[in-house]
């Protein structure tokens, strides 16, 4: 039960998942204005504005930065890991919500043909540099802030 307690009171640990939380919430607000509705299902969904996943590990990194120095083994694992996830929040799976998106219309197209899919993939998988960026920059902040102040 040791683990679970210095699970739960970690703060570099919370601090991240509040990052990733207000990221999401965000992407509400946004889809609200935009819409008028209000969808809960975007508190776990990937992509759209800003991007959580940037948002979790640039506060991850930068946490592990104040806490232990921007020069120590830690932060950069930290970094290297936060660049790989960036990269692939926008490179790879930015690709395949892409290509999702032209698979969708290629079986629209088949549906005159008999071809029925059960369901369309998920077209919105990643995110533009400008959604990582976002991100990126509301988990420096955040993290600056709660490190600050708390």
């Amino acid at each position: 039960m040791d683990f679970l307690r210095q699970f739960f009171s970690n703060k570099i640990i919370g601090i991240s998942a509040l990052a990733w939380l207000i990221a999401q919430i965000i992407k509400i607000i946004i889809d609200l204005i935009k819409s008028k509705t209000i969808d809960w299902r975007l508190i776990t969904s990937s992509g759209g504005m800003p991007s959580s996943h940037s948002s979790f590990v640039t506060s991850l990194a930068t946490s592990i930065g104040i806490a232990k120095g921007f020069d120590s083994p830690e932060f950069a694992i930290t970094f290297v890991l936060c660049m790989v996830v960036m990269y692939d929040a926008a490179g790879v799976r930015r690709a395949a919500g892409k290509q999702a998106a032209v698979i969708n219309d290629i079986a629209d197209i088949m549906e005159n043909y008999g071809f029925q899919m059960d369901e369309n993939l998920k077209e919105l998988l990643g995110h533009t540099p400008v959604e990582v960026a976002a991100g990126a920059m509301l988990g420096i902040l955040l993290s600056v802030v709660m490190n600050l102040y708390t």
